[in-house]
């Protein structure tokens, strides 16, 4: 921004910078897209996905196997591009990009089989016809990517989408466009002929112009907050989206669970990242007769972590420079309601730097409970048995993830927890197994990614029905007599009218 507030030009293009939030250092500068080049994208997409939807599916998935291979032999390319964008350790940024591997082989191998035309049952009264349906590409997908894990998230979309037979234009956050840069030129490679994977880089406004320019779906990876506003904005053509958003994601610890694998599992999914994962833990529920112990042990590990921006830190800066002032705020509403920081807290953040901080005696009605904090905070509390962690586990108003730690009773309360995903024994399993959806209800958003839910989500069902012979029965016609009327409800008697036993 200048100092009016008002983007730098670059001639005519406005352009906007991209600093590593760690060091403040210029990692690049980037157009902010207008609405006439979004809709030309979009355009040009339309006409790459004939040509794609075009190839089928074994051809698509030769494709994605090789994009996969691209992606494996320069990780270290990418991995440097994710941690100057966003600060995260570069190890982090190593693991983000190696777990899409295995998600874009399995879209492209399962494809087919998925969304292959299938036969499908008919009745008595249609038993001269043959039915049918398959799952058919919408057409022009629109990306809108989020910069917490900036490969990962988007292409978690973007491989499904394509496997289904889309073109897709991608936005990546104005946190990390050269991310998204370097993937859509990776693809170019792999896929040369077509743009069938495009980029758009900008602010909120290149996001709206996406919105409206036409496509078939919206992938929308972000707040609540802006969920709502991305919704509203599809809402006046129509236009369908998928919403993955935010979070409150639980671990509850029962009297049984492996003490320190639940004090490993916490302090991962709560600091891992900085805590800036939508399935991040940030509260935790433990028995009241291992609560001592486990918040002992737990207190111990994390001040063993470390927040920093030298190859030796575990955790990096927070990369949007407002996150800051929400954690700082759910920190102080903790403690004026009591509760107690027994590590980390508001006197660990220096500048974009977030120490690891656990929270102790925090009211259930406290900011740090009830809202998304995206830090590296967790909370703690005793509970006298699992139904008291169930019903507060429960009681968000978000339904993203929830982590379950316990060696008898681990599948049952797993049923109980109101998620979208629900891991029993380990933290971070579901986004690596590419056959499980990814998403979650409430305010956490709707519509699933990975999986077979997550190829269906950019189709539409296409069922067809063919008349083999005419009918012994001919109903769907004016010169349907009284007899065949009175035949037609005999015969439904006979199959539905059986008195039920109770």
């Amino acid at each position: 921004m200048t100092a009016t507030g008002e983007l730098p030009t670059v001639g005519t293009q406005p352009v906007f910078e991209v600093r590593n939030p760690g060091t403040g250092d210029l990692v690049g500068t980037y157009p902010v897209h207008s609405r006439d080049e979004v809709a030309a994208a979009v355009v040009r997409a339309r006409a790459a996905f004939v040509w794609w939807s075009g190839l089928g599916y074994r051809a698509r998935a030769e494709r994605l196997s090789r994009f996969a291979g691209v992606i494996a032999r320069r990780m270290g390319q990418l991995s440097s591009i994710i941690h100057d964008e966003t600060g995260k350790p570069y190890s982090d940024a190593m693991l983000e990009s190696a777990l899409t591997l295995d998600h874009l082989k399995w879209a492209g191998r399962n494809a087919s089989k998925i969304l292959g035309r299938k036969r499908s049952r008919v009745g008595l009264l249609t038993f001269n016809q043959a039915a049918s349906v398959e799952y058919k590409p919408l057409g022009v997908i629109g990306v809108i990517g989020p910069w917490n894990y900036p490969v990962f998230t988007p292409l978690g979309s973007i491989i499904y989408a394509l496997a289904a037979g889309n073109a897709v234009v991608f936005k990546p956050s104005e946190f990390s466009p050269g991310v998204g840069a370097w993937l859509v030129r990776m693809f170019g490679e792999v896929v040369p002929e077509h743009p069938v994977l495009q980029l758009l880089t900008g602010d909120a406004s290149t996001g709206e112009a996406l919105c409206r320019a036409g496509v078939d779906k919206i992938a929308f990876t972000g707040s609540t907050a802006t969920a709502k506003k991305v919704m509203a904005v599809c809402a006046e053509s129509l236009t369908p989206m998928v919403a993955e958003c935010g979070g409150k994601d639980v671990l509850i610890v029962d009297a049984d669970a492996d003490l320190d694998a639940a004090v490993e599992a916490a302090l991962w999914a709560g600091m891992a990242n900085a805590g800036q994962s939508c399935i991040a833990t940030e509260r935790v529920y433990v028995h009241r007769s291992i609560y001592e112990p486990f918040v002992d042990r737990l207190v111990a590990r994390a001040r063993s972590v470390r927040a920093g921006i030298d190859a030796e830190a575990k955790i990096g800066p927070i990369t949007m420079p407002r996150q800051v002032a929400v954690i700082r705020r759910h920190l102080e509403d903790a403690i004026v309601r009591g509760g107690r920081v027994l590590t980390g807290g508001v006197s660990e953040i220096n500048g974009q730097l977030v120490q690891p901080t656990v929270l102790v005696d925090v009211p259930e009605d406290a900011l740090a409970v009830t809202e998304e904090t995206f830090g590296p905070t967790l909370t703690v509390a005793s509970v006298d048995d699992m139904d008291v962690a169930i019903e507060r586990a429960n009681a968000s108003r978000y339904g993203l993830a929830a982590v379950v730690y316990s060696k008898a009773r681990g599948r049952e309360l797993a049923e109980r927890l109101h998620a979208g995903m629900v891991s029993v024994n380990g933290v971070f399993t579901i986004p690596q197994i590419p056959s499980l959806p990814f998403g979650g209800v409430g305010d956490s958003g709707f519509g699933r990614i990975h999986g077979p839910d997550g190829l269906r989500e950019f189709t539409y069902a296409h069922a067809v029905a063919r008349q083999r012979f005419a009918p012994l029965m001919a109903v769907t016609t004016f010169d349907r007599t009284a007899k065949t009327d009175a035949l037609l409800a005999k015969t439904m008697t006979l199959l539905h009218g059986k008195r039920q036993v109770d």
